[in-house]
């Protein structure tokens, strides 16, 4: 589906933000270890989360809608051989998580996915995975992957990168370790995972950047899922840079591991403001009010970079229309991601008239540029590098045609929708 965006009028509205896909995501992978009856409440309904729900019933949970926002998981009967290869889709999330739980089972599992998928680096886990004595064969360490189930033992491991795709394999495995499971990370990645096995009773201890685990027997939950802050900051940062606009996005999460966002558009003179803040199923949830406003620049760097990783192609979108240059470094995993976000972003930003320079961690941008427009842009099978097109196609002089743009429907399919109830 290609689609054409023009210069918008004011933003203006109020509107909820989709559930967030990190806490889907574990909600259905760890309702699948207890052996009992978990409600969610508010689920994504992304293509990527529905890779990991499929799988999970594939693995022997049975699901029940109770209506279109609630859904039963019985795991009573699970976790047993597919009969079946398992498909992530397009789904990193899903088939690093996945990975840690299979590792120990006691069947074997073949894990594949999409075209995009099947290019993207699994050593980052399977490194670890191995080191705690799982057997797992793999195309120069990318899909598809077979899993030989065995019995794992815990270790100790330090891992080069803050990631909580790595944190949280390392913890399922550790689940199903004997003796005591440790990871260590640079900089403390999202914790969604570390929150939510502690509330289903996981033998858990959390210090700094460690986190220790034992084998443990997980106890079914009710999980309401909050809002997603990374589909938020589409919508935060249009609201910043479309003139005149004031927008209000409610039921957001704002866990601390997550709120970078807020954190830099704020030191960027962003009129951002938290509402009705409040606790729901262990995650810290605002209201976000933003207006239009002169940003100006700012460096991103060292240990904010976890907190925000997937937010940068869109933080970029805003830079180039920030007074001065604003520096990001230390992203490289940014290149693997769906696709090279780094050498994405650069690429279509210029076609659209930004001052925008790649570096091998991230990108040197100078603002403030008037974007032209008139042009098509590609979303490199990548939802992120599609939705960040849109927004600044909201600002171009003339309108653009963003290719491919169904892409957007792996994390955000209700993108679009939201958008028409703010512009008029």
């Amino acid at each position: 589906m290609d689609i054409k965006v023009e210069k918008s009028k004011p933003l203006k509205g109020i509107i909820e933000i989709p559930s967030d896909k990190s806490i889907t995501h574990r909600a259905f992978m760890f309702s699948a270890l207890t052996k009992g009856k978990c409600k969610i409440t508010n689920f994504s309904k992304g293509a990527d989360c529905m890779s990991t729900l499929k799988i999970i019933e594939n693995l022997g949970c049975s699901t029940k809608y109770l209506n279109e926002k609630e859904l039963i998981i019985n795991a009573e009967n699970a976790l047993i051989a597919p009969n079946k290869k398992l498909d992530c889709g397009n789904s990193g999330t899903t088939t690093r998580l996945i990975m840690g739980i299979l590792a120990g089972q006691n069947f074997n599992t073949e894990l594949f996915g999409d075209e995009s998928l099947s290019k993207r680096p699994m050593k980052r886990v399977i490194t670890p995975l191995e080191l705690m004595g799982a057997e797992l064969i793999h195309n120069d360490y990318k899909l598809p992957i077979k899993i030989t189930g065995k019995p794992l033992k815990g270790i100790n491991y330090i891992s080069p990168l803050a990631s909580a795709q790595v944190k949280s394999c390392v913890l399922l495995a550790g689940l199903n370790a004997d003796g005591a499971t440790s990871f260590t990370e640079p900089y403390k990645s999202r914790n969604h995972t570390e929150l939510m096995l502690e509330a289903m009773g996981a033998d858990l201890t959390i210090s700094d950047n460690k986190v220790i685990i034992k084998k443990s027997q997980l106890h079914p939950l009710e999980t309401i899922v909050c809002g997603d802050i990374s589909s938020a900051a589409f919508f935060m940062i249009a609201g910043l840079i479309v003139p005149d606009s004031e927008i209000t996005l409610t039921n957001v999460g704002i866990n601390e591991t997550r709120s970078g966002i807020i954190d830099v558009l704020k030191s960027m003179n962003a009129d951002i403001e938290l509402l009705n803040e409040r606790t729901i199923s262990n995650e810290k949830i605002a209201d976000i009010k933003v207006r239009y406003s002169k940003l100006k620049s700012t460096q991103i760097e060292g240990a904010i970079i976890p907190r925000l990783i997937d937010e940068l192609p869109i933080i970029a979108v805003a830079a180039t229309q920030a007074e001065g240059t604003t520096i990001i470094k230390d992203a490289q995993d940014l290149r693997n991601k769906e696709a090279d976000r780094i050498t994405a972003i650069t690429t279509e930003l210029n076609k659209l008239g930004a001052n925008i320079q790649e570096t091998s961690d991230g990108w040197i941008i100078n603002g403030r540029s008037e974007l032209t427009g008139d042009c098509e842009i590609e979303c490199y099978h990548d939802h992120r590098i599609a939705m960040s097109a849109y927004i600044a196609g909201l600002i171009c002089k003339k309108p653009i045609k963003i290719n491919e743009f169904q892409w957007v429907n792996i994390s955000f399919p209700e993108f679009l929708s939201l958008f028409n109830k703010i512009t008029y």
